[in-house]
């Protein structure tokens, strides 16, 4: 009897690693390739397969998730605006995990669709944490029965999937989310450098947050990272940069007023400028202290 064929898991970043790790050790036959050999490593030592092209992946995959970092890397592997395209995509169902512009994610899914292959979007909140712990939650949208065929695909990764609609719903709905994520840490940065330029006990105050009512998980983990200055990577100030131009965008193509995403867009801009750009999102705290610094320079 033939085996089914595998699944192809094509970008093995920061994110795609684990995600691609989780469904390994969950038992998925998976074909895997990464644009950097190295970082399949790990899936090599789970016992995965490992796709020496891109263009393997497709040949021998129905099914293909892609989590790639930009869009121009997602049109380079699917060889989009050539005649290879539709080669390697008709007959195909697509599932693109990354977090794209909207907008992008509409013209990609009816070029895929045009050429004779399916697509469904599925982008992920969580950063590389739950990504490891399989806690990720799932925005889908596309075809109600493309949907249904993969959702089940998705429970190693996710710990719960949400149906948005058609193309780009999962994406509006994922700039919705991360709006109030990056205004959230970026609050927090803020009351956290307050509370240091005051003088308080960063640990004391650490405290007393962690038991209020505006505590969560998310809180917990970056206000931690902020007491104790440890900027380790989980969502970089490059990617956190790049997700809130994607909300900046929409809002203002769509005419919707967004002070404080826009403030931030400036913040995390300002973090990169200062050279901190593959630090957690947490090291924002740093755009402050610049300010201040600037500030206190004016008053000498």
């Amino acid at each position: 009897m033939a085996l089914p064929a595998p699944i192809g898991f094509v970008g093995l970043g920061s994110m795609g690693e684990p995600m691609a790790l989780n469904l390994a050790k969950a038992g998925t036959h998976l074909l895997v390739w990464n644009r950097t050999p190295a970082k399949s490593r790990i899936l090599a030592e789970a016992g995965t397969q490992i796709a020496a092209t891109s263009n393997d992946v497709f040949a021998q995959c129905e099914i293909v998730i892609l989590m790639l970092a930009t869009e121009a890397v997602i049109d380079t592997v699917l060889c989009r605006g050539t005649p290879k395209f539709a080669q390697l995509v008709a007959g195909r169902t697509l599932v693109n995990m990354a977090t794209v512009p909207p907008d992008y994610a509409k013209a990609l899914g009816g070029d895929i669709r045009a050429a004779g292959g399916a697509y469904v979007e599925a982008p992920v909140s969580g950063s590389r944490k739950p990504a490891e712990a399989g806690q990720l939650v799932a925005m889908l949208a596309g075809e109600a029965d493309e949907i249904a065929a993969i959702r089940p695909l998705l429970a190693p990764m996710c710990r719960e999937t949400f149906v948005c609609g058609a193309v780009p719903g999962a994406l509006m709905m994922k700039l919705a989310v991360n709006l109030f994520l990056i205004t959230m840490v970026t609050g927090l940065a803020e009351a956290a450098h307050f509370a240091q330029q005051q003088g308080l006990n960063l640990d004391l105050f650490m405290s007393v947050l962690n038991a209020g009512p505006m505590a969560s998980d998310v809180s917990r983990v970056k206000l931690a990272k902020l007491v104790t200055r440890d900027f380790a990577r989980q969502a970089s100030i490059d990617d956190v940069l790049k997700n809130n131009r994607f909300v900046v965008e929409a809002a203002h193509r769509a005419g919707i007023a967004s002070p404080l995403i826009d403030a931030c867009y400036r913040l995390y801009g300002r973090t990169q400028s200062l050279g901190f750009g593959e630090e957690d999102m947490a090291a924002v705290i740093r755009a402050f202290e610049d300010l201040t610094d600037g500030q206190t320079l004016g008053r000498d």
